[in-house]
């Protein structure tokens, strides 16, 4: 009962009951362009379905070949555990590199980013170090609690709560460090008075360079309390954009900043941790528990289908945030027309599908879709006109 009361809680926004349904995509996209949305999507589907396949094929057989191998390092518990973990990191990375290729060159082949090997293998590189720094630790928590505690879930779940807060908060400096000031004058003075008008007056905003990968635009908010800095992608500031759809993204991230959706984010990690870890536990007695380190593959194998039941969970709570965003932005610019503009240029600089097929929707979609997205904007335009 305290479970779904916190849900309910976490759950719950600003935006009015609307109904979002029905729009006549025609009427915002020429049929090329909703073609050319649908063949690239296929495309990605394909790529996510193959990946999560070879994922799931390279745990089956890690879990059956690695546990007597394990048993005979010698090692002991906490050490045999780091062995077996960058085994397992090692062989995922190089399962996913031909994935992450594959995209790379379908993004090229639709315009979305150059094709740069180099940059995208430096990449990929070093982004191994961080993943497997941290995988590992976590890796050694949970082997260590198991092997001494019966209920380790129950002491590993706060532990794993206030470290996924505390990368949170220090993220918010990172990402700062990564990027620079927003440098158009204007652009700046409207970032100043949208954040009085969302009541977060002096939220940092800052820009980050990626074009030398991407095309694409976008923005995301990260850190919270002191830490907390909206960054938007160069690509936005292109000259693809009015100032007024620059405008709408800038009080769209404004919107997660004011409604504290990191912060929430974080409420939804301790709720979910907890029955996530129980049931690795359970699903784990019988071969001798996550104590084990021989287990290690078997426990990956769990959490990655765990990961795929609980995705579609973590995508409704995604776009009931996305959408309150976006209303929270409409309140704030009172710019129905450039934000309209805004999501109608989706489906030509991301080539975002305006309706995704439901399994799509359900498994890949963290945004409400273009369409909603419009039925929004022509809501809450109707709603002014009252």
């Amino acid at each position: 009962m305290a479970w779904c009361l916190c849900a309910w809680l976490l759950a719950r926004t600003s935006v009015p009951s609307l109904d979002l349904s029905g729009l006549d995509v025609q009427h915002y996209f020429s049929q090329r362009t909703i073609d050319r949305a649908t063949s690239y999507w296929r495309g990605v589907e394909v790529l996510w379905l193959a990946s999560v396949a070879a994922t799931l094929v390279t745990l089956v057989v890690l879990a059956r070949v690695l546990p007597p191998r394990v048993r005979s390092i010698g090692l002991g518990r906490i050490g045999s555990a780091v062995i077996v973990g960058m085994v397992l990191l090692v062989a995922l990375w190089f399962v996913s590199l031909p994935f992450s290729f594959f995209q790379l060159w379908w993004n090229h082949h639709w315009g979305l980013g150059p094709f740069d090997i180099l940059a995208w293998l430096s990449a990929q590189w070093s982004s191994l170090a961080p993943l497997a720094i941290s995988a590992l630790a976590t890796i050694v928590l949970l082997v260590g609690l198991a092997g001494r505690f019966r209920r380790w879930w129950l002491i590993a779940t706060p532990v794993v709560v206030v470290v996924a807060a505390l990368t949170a908060f220090l993220a918010g400096w990172l990402e700062s460090a990564a990027s620079h000031p927003l440098r158009n004058p204007q652009l700046a003075a409207d970032g100043r008075r949208l954040a009085r008008i969302e009541h977060v007056p002096g939220t940092p905003i800052r820009v980050q360079k990626v074009s030398s990968w991407t095309n694409q635009p976008n923005a995301f908010t990260v850190g919270f309390g002191p830490s907390t800095h909206v960054v938007l992608w160069d690509t936005l500031l292109d000259g693809r954009f009015t100032r007024g759809e620059e405008d709408a993204v800038i009080a769209h991230e404004l919107g997660h900043v004011r409604s504290r959706h990191v912060a929430k984010a974080i409420g939804w990690s301790a709720l979910v941790v907890l029955p996530l870890l129980w049931l690795v536990a359970l699903a784990t007695r019988r071969r001798g528990g996550v104590g084990d380190p021989a287990n290690l593959p078997y426990v990956f194998l769990v959490l990655t289908v765990l990961g795929l039941l609980v995705t579609p969970v973590e995508n409704v709570v995604s776009r009931r945030y996305e959408a309150e965003a976006d209303w929270h932005s409409l309140n704030a610019t009172r710019d129905p027309a450039s934000t309209r503009k805004l999501f109608q240029s989706f489906g030509r600089t991301s080539l975002e599908e305006p309706n995704p097929p439901l399994w799509d929707y359900v498994w890949l979609q963290t945004h409400p879709t273009v369409s909603q997205r419009l039925a929004m904007v022509e809501a809450w335009r109707e709603r002014g006109k009252r």
